[in-house]
């Protein structure tokens, strides 16, 4: 399994307003073409966040622990059909409330992302698919335990200060 390089993503200004489009692969070659993205926190009603696990064919940050949906928007997409499209494909809920808590920047050396991020508290069952190598609810505490140990995604550590762990 590997990524499409040939899917076309929109491509944004830092207000979400589209102004082009490129394909995956000419967004994560290092071209900073600023492209948009929904991820979504999932927490329990015990205050425990799900992690997927990112797969070794992951063109970016192969293997490493990451929010537990986070995906492109398509080319003709809005950010709420992507999150359901989103969660739906990864972790196979379809029911489910959330709350958007910002979006911001993220830039790499391979790529700048414009990242919604939402929240939601979720006790349902939970079926990762396989564009993901599973996944798991992580205490609060282990997550502080890890971080800055190479054991999630930049991107992760970096939201992680902005979304209200407590």
């Amino acid at each position: 399994m590997q990524d499409n390089k040939e899917e076309l993503f929109p491509i944004v200004d830092e207000h979400g307003n589209i102004i082009d489009a490129a394909t995956r692969g000419e967004c994560h070659s290092g071209s900073k073409q600023l492209h948009p993205v929904v991820h979504l926190h999932v927490f329990n009603s015990k205050g425990e966040l799900y992690l997927q696990k990112r797969p070794e064919w992951k063109d970016i940050q192969p293997g490493k622990w990451d929010t537990a949906v986070g995906g492109h928007i398509d080319l003709g997409e809005n950010v709420e059909q992507a999150l359901k499209r989103e969660v739906r494909e990864e972790l196979g809920i379809t029911d489910f409330d959330y709350e958007q808590i910002t979006s911001y920047v993220f830039e790499s050396a391979h790529e700048r992302e414009l990242v919604y991020v939402h929240k939601t508290v979720y006790d349902g069952p939970i079926n990762p698919s396989d564009e993901l190598d599973g996944g798991r609810f992580w205490s609060i505490e282990e997550i502080k335990a890890n971080i800055g140990k190479n054991v999630f995604t930049p991107n992760f550590e970096n939201e992680i200060r902005k979304v209200n762990l407590e």
